[in-house]
């Protein structure tokens, strides 16, 4: 099975339709702009359905995941300078596999804790999210499908 078969029955989980914001679709993955603007947040979703462990992809989505994941971190790293990046696959709250990449600096909300649990102190609108948007897909190297 190639990288982009097996997309059939996929449907992102309602909880990460309301918390953010679609970005495009790379080869394996949903880019998602999460709407807690305290940090810029994105979030890889593989599309395929009912997946909710890595090591329940195949050795080549997995391979992809890592790829897109990869790309993902050195377009955020060179957008947003962050201190750290925190990528992170959770999967207690919204069971779907996705992979979290949060730009961390001293000045935000949650320095140095973790930002899992807290309320977003400020919500994307439509123009800081093109903003937010605009300024990684300026660093992404994989192409949006």
């Amino acid at each position: 099975m190639g990288v982009m078969n097996g997309s059939a029955g996929f449907a992102l989980d309602a909880r990460l339709q309301r918390d953010s914001i679609a970005v495009g679709e790379l080869a394996l993955c949903r880019l998602l702009l999460m709407r807690n603007a305290d940090y810029p947040w994105f979030v890889l979703v593989p599309r395929r359905a009912d997946v909710t462990e890595l090591h329940h992809l195949p050795i080549a989505q997995a391979v992809q995941l890592l790829e897109e994941s990869r790309a993902l971190s050195a377009a955020m790293a060179a957008a947003f300078v962050p201190r750290c990046l925190n990528v992170a696959k959770l999967g207690n709250v919204v069971e779907q596999l996705h992979l979290h990449h949060v730009a961390r600096v001293p000045e935000d909300p949650a320095w140095p804790g973790p930002i899992w649990g807290r309320a977003a102190a400020r919500l994307h609108d439509p123009r800081s999210a093109d903003a937010v948007i605009t300024r990684l897909l300026g660093h992404l190297t994989l192409p949006l499908c």
